[in-house]
């Protein structure tokens, strides 16, 4: 029985993640398929990380992190099904690298567009 409360609370927090690595994909303007795997969203963020800087903006720090949020998800990728904790582990590191890059790319765009 806790075991499969576990296996089921972990399943649906993979499932939360992938849904929000998604959006964070397409926000970076991504083509996100209906269904992508974790190999297929880094792959996405991999493509956004090698966008060149924009003049007065974040520029490598940006692309540090999303290159770290990438190195997370192809480790959950290598994982699979494997270690589910580790797994989801990868997944919010991704996330919250990602997180942090969107953040720094937003006062950069508010400066542009006051110019």
């Amino acid at each position: 029985m806790i075991n499969r409360d576990i296996s089921s609370r972990l399943a649906a927090g993979h499932g939360r993640r992938v849904t929000q690595l998604g959006d964070a994909a397409a926000r970076w303007g991504g083509q996100v398929p209906e269904d992508p795997g974790i190999t297929e969203l880094a792959d996405l963020l991999e493509a956004a990380a090698r966008v060149p800087d924009r003049p007065g903006g974040p520029g490598h720090t940006t692309r540090a992190l999303l290159a770290g949020a990438v190195e997370d998800l192809r480790a959950a990728a290598r994982l699979g099904g494997l270690l589910p904790a580790v797994t989801l582990w990868h997944l919010q590191r991704a996330i919250d690298q990602e997180h942090t890059a969107h953040q720094q790319t937003v006062p950069a765009q508010r400066q542009e567009h006051r110019r």
